[in-house]
């Protein structure tokens, strides 16, 4: 059994927000499948509505309140319902969404975008229908998609037609393809440096896949023996894999495995017997991985540690009679570190809109606690996607989140870009082209040869 130790974090509690911190009156989309359903950067989050055209309900997490169908702004442009999303780890108003129409849009969420105003009423505002670029290649409807942890604008998604590919979406085409899934993908994640990424499949194999070629590095096969999906989780430079899925009796089991001993796992140990799918969220900061529960409402927090027995349990976590339908994590940048908040979560519900839950280590100092604060990954990338292509390896640029030490953090790795949209660019260029005309008109004029 999971043994209790000292922690820093042994106290962490959530309790449950108050009506006027949650967000609601979004019709949510009906599609189902393996993604999370909800996607959070350190301003937005963003979910799948019901609707013609794959409507994309985007919301500011610091503006909870009533979403009004027809009346708020919405992102929409695609042909099919939106399966899933994500939020660039650089840029809190990039977002990629996933679609059924086989295309990902990539979209840049305005500075003045507000759905709702400061008193929490819906605000009427235009819909985002010009999307930045589309990513085209895959067959079939793209059902998951995960940015890069470290290099700028690269992007890695799998479809139904048994792909996985990896993007570099300032260039629009694929860098790497593997076309050997045996069936539907259950999950994709990254490793802390983006190095490899890791996918688990229908067909009960888990790959180590090099990223820059698309090919297998290493596989688990049937680490799990039960018909659920299987979620994973990289746990940090540790050179170990969380993984989370059923035994042959239905329980819900998690196991650790050492990537460069794929025969046994290191530690397995049965959760409950509930049916849905657990989600493991892990902080790679604080090395607590939250589990979460689809179709209940219990979170468990552990926290891991590279030795025998691993992991360790951390006070009650959250409970909850309503049951989750999907759960993102929002960054650390994002989070009230003076109010000692550790981590937050948003938990999508069938009926009751969006409830974010704040975990929270209770201390009596008013001071900044660095102790349970860590240097967390900064919005600035460790490298351009061809260095990275190119096989630079580097863990993500760092920053403090002291707010008296703001201004400190330097701003290192690769140069961030901003995109445009084709119809910024060309009103761009019908003002310079007549810009052009009017100056060779008086040279013109003036007898000046050209």
């Amino acid at each position: 059994m999971f043994k209790l130790r000292t922690s820093k974090y042994r106290h962490v509690f959530c309790d449950a927000p108050k009506p006027e911190h949650t967000f609601t009156g979004y019709r949510l989309s009906t599609v189902t499948g393996d993604q999370a359903y909800i996607a959070a950067s350190a301003k937005y989050f963003a979910l799948s509505l019901s609707g013609g055209g794959g409507p994309i309900g985007v919301g500011r997490l610091d503006r909870p309140g009533r979403f009004e169908s027809g009346k708020c702004p919405i992102v929409q442009g695609h042909k099919g319902a939106v399966l899933d999303l994500g939020f660039s780890p650089f840029d809190d108003s990039m977002l990629a969404s996933a679609s059924e129409d086989t295309t990902i849009k990539l979209w840049s969420i305005p500075e003045n975008w507000e759905p709702t105003d400061e008193g929490g009423n819906a605000k009427a505002g235009e819909r985002l229908s010009e999307s930045l670029t589309d990513l085209v290649g895959h067959r079939k409807k793209v059902t998951l998609l995960k940015f890069h942890p470290t290099a700028s604008n690269v992007l890695a998604s799998t479809s139904s037609d048994h792909t996985v590919k990896v993007w570099d979406i300032e260039k629009g085409e694929a860098i790497s393809t593997f076309d050997e899934m045996g069936d539907l993908t259950q999950d994709i994640v990254w490793d802390v440096r983006g190095d490899n990424y890791a996918t688990s499949c229908k067909d009960k194999i888990v790959r180590i896949m090099d990223a820059r070629t698309g090919t297998i590095g290493s596989s688990l096969d049937k680490p799990h023996e039960g018909l659920k999906s299987v979620k994973l989780a990289y746990l940090g430079e540790s050179g170990k894999l969380l993984s989370v899925g059923a035994s042959r009796q239905s329980a819900r089991e998690l196991k650790i495995w050492d990537l460069k001993m794929l025969d046994k796992p290191l530690l397995t140990e049965k959760i409950d017997t509930a049916s849905g799918v657990l989600m493991p969220l892990y902080d790679n900061d604080t090395n607590v991985v939250y589990l979460c529960g689809k179709g209940d409402g219990i979170i468990r927090p552990f926290e891991f540690e590279d030795k025998d027995p691993y992991l360790h349990r951390l006070n009650d976590g959250f409970r909850s009679t309503t049951p989750t339908k999907g759960i993102c994590m929002v960054p650390k940048r994002g989070l009230d570190v003076m109010g000692c908040e550790t981590a937050r979560l948003l938990k999508v519900t069938n009926n009751q809109g969006v409830h974010p839950l704040s975990f929270v280590v209770p201390r009596k100092s008013d001071a900044f606690q660095d102790d349970i604060f860590p240097d967390c990954p900064s919005t600035n990338p460790a490298h351009t996607a061809d260095e990275w292509l190119a096989g630079s390896s580097k863990p993500p640029e760092t920053m403090c989140l002291n707010p008296a030490l703001a201004g400190s953090n330097k701003a290192g790795g690769a140069p961030k870009k901003k995109f445009k949209t084709v119809a910024q660019l060309t009103k761009e260029v019908d003002e310079a082209n007549k810009r052009i005309e009017y100056l060779e008109q008086k040279l013109k004029e003036n007898s000046i040869a050209f």
